[in-house]
């Protein structure tokens, strides 16, 4: 279990984290989402120790990171696939992570295996393609068999078939009863990957609950209804005092409605639906709803023709091994 209490981090007049309170439970994935600037990355650095706190406490399973002896024992993550010496094989940069901590030699292979990278274990990490860099940072976080993994963008720059494996491998490490704790702004795939969320903006905690009500607290949900006899229809619901909104091509739109009770009404007035749908927001959109005034970076497209500027990708994070003493205080993502 990951436990922040009160967690902050000030950089100069910047509150990048401000009194975030949550804990990471086992066996379950918990997503982590917020808007670029939110602090995800401060957090997750000051979870590894790798920023200090300005106020508040982070601790990995009841001790602070510093505590944990061969620390990828316990945890293990994923922040920079780039984190890594170039010039040494995959082989052999993970050797070095598993000296360092007192994992065995044999588990080299065993991760390098579980990631699919055996055919390439003795190549130079530096020719890696970006999704090869992103297997050999995953099989750096499972390394150590760790009971507590996090992962910070884990599907960049895999391909359909990695994206579907490193998903279904999250939920099989939570079906274990380890805890999963993921960033990524990619919703559709968290929608799919994450049964709890926290969300945070501006360094603030937004949300700490379930995947499902995230969703229905934070959008719209109603009933959509088709009909040939639309004007009869809209007689009918009038009649049963519901209050309907006609969405345009023959669409009618009931909030809060039960399909149950409306398609029993449309059969007791005998009359022929062609859609009887309960419809609610994805999760992109209740996100977008949630944090829309945490937003730091507006695109605007002001001008006609105009399309919208390229946000600027996130600065890298240091990650693991070698990377360490590299690591610098950097402003929240």
């Amino acid at each position: 279990m990951i436990e922040l209490e009160g967690l902050t981090k000030r950089y100069g007049e910047k509150l990048a984290v401000n009194n975030l309170t949550f804990a990471v439970r086992p066996g379950i994935v918990t997503g982590f989402l917020g808007p670029n600037g939110a602090g995800k990355s401060t957090t997750m650095r000051m979870m590894l120790g790798l920023d200090n706190p300005t106020a508040g406490d982070v601790r990995i399973d009841g001790k602070h990171y510093a505590q944990l002896k061969d620390p990828l024992t316990y945890i293990g993550a994923l922040l920079d696939a780039k984190a890594m010496h170039g010039g040494r094989s995959a082989f052999n940069h993970l050797l070095c992570l598993a000296q360092s901590n007192g994992i065995p030699r044999a588990r080299v292979a065993e991760v390098l295996d579980t990631v699919g990278l055996t055919p390439v274990a003795r190549k130079k990490a530096k020719g890696f393609s970006l999704g090869m860099g992103q297997r050999l940072g995953i099989a750096g976080a499972l390394l150590g068999d760790p009971r507590i993994l996090m992962f910070d963008e884990p599907v960049n720059g895999l391909d359909p078939e990695g994206i579907h494996w490193i998903r279904n491998l999250m939920k099989s490490l939570a079906g274990q009863g380890r805890t999963v704790f993921v960033s990524s702004h990619l919703m559709s795939e968290m929608a799919l990957t994450a049964d709890h969320l926290v969300v945070i903006g501006q360094g603030h905690l937004l949300a700490d609950t379930s995947m499902s009500d995230f969703i229905e607290q934070n959008s719209r949900s109603y009933v959509r209804l088709r009909s040939p006899q639309q004007e009869r229809l809209l007689d009918v619901l009038h009649e049963a005092g519901i209050t309907v909104v006609e969405a345009g091509n023959g669409t009618l739109e009931v909030d809060g409605g039960s399909p149950e009770k409306l398609g029993e009404l449309a059969a007791t007035h005998q009359l022929v639906l062609h859609e009887l749908s309960p419809q609610q927001a994805s999760l992109e959109e209740a996100f977008m709803r949630l944090t829309a005034e945490t937003v730091e970076y507006h695109a605007h497209t002001d001008e006609p023709g105009m399309t919208p500027p390229v946000q600027e990708p996130p600065l890298a994070r240091p990650g693991w091994g070698e990377s360490w003493d590299r690591a610098k205080d950097e402003g929240a993502r």
